[in-house]
């Protein structure tokens, strides 16, 4: 018995910081493998569902996680927008 492999698909996701401060880089989270990125719109090659998390962190803490799922087969590019305040959660939402 073989196992066939997941085809490969892709997922955007564009990293928002408020205009207004010092923000440290954000990392993402892809089951599991954590990622440090840039700011800005970074595509991520992907088999099947998988859970995506991304969050900031100091010195001293983590803040600002978002947490949420790509289905295979999902088009739609992402949007994570970085809290104003380093308590609050993080914002995901689809792009239009």
């Amino acid at each position: 018995m073989t196992d066939t492999p997941q085809a490969l698909h892709r997922f955007e996701l564009t990293l928002r910081k408020p205009w207004l401060g010092f923000f440290p880089k954000p990392t993402v989270v892809i089951d599991g493998v954590a990622q440090p990125t840039q700011w800005g719109t970074r595509n991520w090659k992907i088999r099947g569902e998988v859970e995506v998390s991304v969050f900031l962190h100091n010195r001293f803490w983590t803040f600002g996680r978002a947490k949420f799922t790509v289905e295979s087969g999902a088009t739609a590019p992402l949007i994570y927008s970085a809290p104003w305040l380093p308590f609050l959660p993080g914002r995901i939402e689809a792009s239009a």
